[in-house]
């Protein structure tokens, strides 16, 4: 039988249109050796790499009259160098030119003929610098068992481990009859599919996003939230095109277990505390109406313990008021901490070194199954997603380079002009901030804003 999408996996491709890429992505910044990392090297990287991720040399075949939902077929004209590519900036490239490129790249939609992924290898970096840029499709992502490209390129040691390439050979592409044959077998055997599987054909957003609902669910503890549509923002808007703008932020991990150990809570809560003190001044500096009641309600997707031993599912959608219009730090945390009490006290939580211990460094996938918990919520419900993934605190290396930053690169949901990614990393917490190039336009405002909110905070842990 052919390997066929999931519901969940399909909707993705469904949900996508002109206006909302439905890929993940993560810039990563690396310190060049003296041996090198150059494109040639990366290529080998990956080729040798390729075979812990096969669906990454397959490609999706929608069957004819979308009687079905489409199947995963080897591509038999996979080139790895269509999909591994070099860009380079004018040297000595700054922060803000990689940002751009990253906007450019994030919001060209990926190739559907070919396997859904690309990686840029970005050279001309100052300080002997080198990025990397992932793009994944999250139709790829199905689960928390997924491996991501980003994850087997990385090693713990400068010495890339050994990794035996077995010889690939695709398996021949089915015509366009024994798709259907096998899609009629299917229908047979499983006859309610038939009319999920048409309302698909006819793009049912309503029964699409229905499905991601249901598969991610949300906290009991978020169900008064839910009932209540989130206030007015300008971060709600109609999104009229795919493109976009990119910036980043960053902040040490001990100073935020600083704060968490002086004021109480979680990392966590620090993190939405200082994006929350960030928004606060951003819509202040656009002269929005701030006052006291003022919130921003945040789509918090969260790591859970499954129930389900055979579920891959084990992120749930979260929403979190955050307290924009409180104008004292301290009090803001406090207001946090409180909201995401219910989380920690459910006994569902799972704890960032466990997190780590148990799935790796899994970032990408993590981040690609928050965006998709979002994806299940109308935009009447949450004004921004936050994903915040623990990553390890020991170096890693991709061909000998040393990678000293992370910052992930989270997909708008439908009509939503800010997505902020945040990953922690040996020491650093890096915040990826993706938004709508016409909404957004002073993204790089709001970063520099959740740097001075984090400053802010450490005020507070020292006073």
């Amino acid at each position: 039988m052919p390997d066929r999408l999931s519901a969940l996996d399909a909707s993705f491709l469904y949900l996508e249109d002109s206006t909302t890429p439905m890929h993940v992505g993560g810039v990563a910044v690396f310190r060049r050796p003296k041996a090198g990392f150059d494109y040639d090297k990366l290529v080998d990287l990956i080729e040798q790499r390729l075979s812990l991720v096969p669906r990454y040399r397959q490609k999706v075949v929608q069957v004819p009259g979308r009687i079905a939902r489409p199947v995963w077929v080897d591509d038999p004209d996979f080139d790895v160098t269509y999909h591994v590519r070099r860009s380079a900036l004018p040297k000595p490239g700054n922060e803000t030119q990689l940002d751009d490129l990253v906007a450019r790249l994030m919001s060209r939609p990926l190739d559907h003929s070919r396997p859904l992924w690309e990686i840029y290898l970005v050279e001309g970096l100052e300080k002997n610098q080198t990025a990397v840029i992932t793009k994944t499709h999250q139709a790829m992502i199905d689960g928390i068992a997924s491996l991501e490209i980003g994850q087997v390129m990385l090693d713990v040691s400068p010495t890339p481990r050994t990794n035996v390439e077995n010889l690939w050979m695709p398996q021949p592409e089915p015509s366009s009859l024994q798709l259907v044959a096998d899609a009629v077998t299917d229908i047979v055997q499983r006859p309610g599919e038939l009319v999920e599987n048409v309302r698909s054909a006819a793009l049912d957003t309503v029964n699409t996003v229905e499905k991601v609902f249901n598969a991610f669910g949300v906290l009991a503890s978020a169900v008064l939230t839910v009932a209540t549509p989130a206030s007015g923002s300008p971060l709600n808007v109609r999104i009229t095109s795919p493109q976009r703008r990119f910036a980043v932020a960053r902040a040490q991990l001990d100073d935020l277990r600083a704060i968490r150990k002086q004021h109480g809570g979680t990392v966590n809560d620090v993190v939405l505390a200082a994006l929350s003190g960030a928004l606060r001044n951003w819509l202040l500096s656009r002269g929005e109406n701030v006052t006291g009641s003022t919130t921003i309600r945040a789509m918090a997707p969260l790591s859970v313990r499954e129930t389900d031993p055979d579920s891959g599912n084990n992120v749930s959608a979260y929403l979190v008021d955050l307290p924009v219009g409180e104008p004292n730090p301290v009090v803001r945390l406090h207001h946090v901490s409180h909201a995401m009490r219910a989380h920690q006290e459910s006994g569902q939580s799972v704890a960032a070194d466990a997190l780590v211990k148990v799935s790796g460094f899994a970032p990408p996938t993590l981040h690609a199954l928050g965006a998709r918990a979002a994806s299940s919520f109308s935009r009447r419900l949450f004004n921004v997603i936050v994903t915040n993934v623990p990553g390890p605190q020991v170096p890693l290396y991709a061909a000998g380079a040393r990678m000293t930053e992370i910052f992930p690169v989270v997909p708008l949901a439908k009509n939503q002009a800010l997505a902020i990614g945040v990953t922690s990393y040996d020491g650093g917490v890096y915040f990826g901030l993706n938004g709508d190039r016409d909404a957004m336009s002073d993204v790089d405002v709001l970063a520099t804003m959740v740097e001075e909110s984090v400053e802010e905070l450490m005020g507070t842990a020292s006073a």
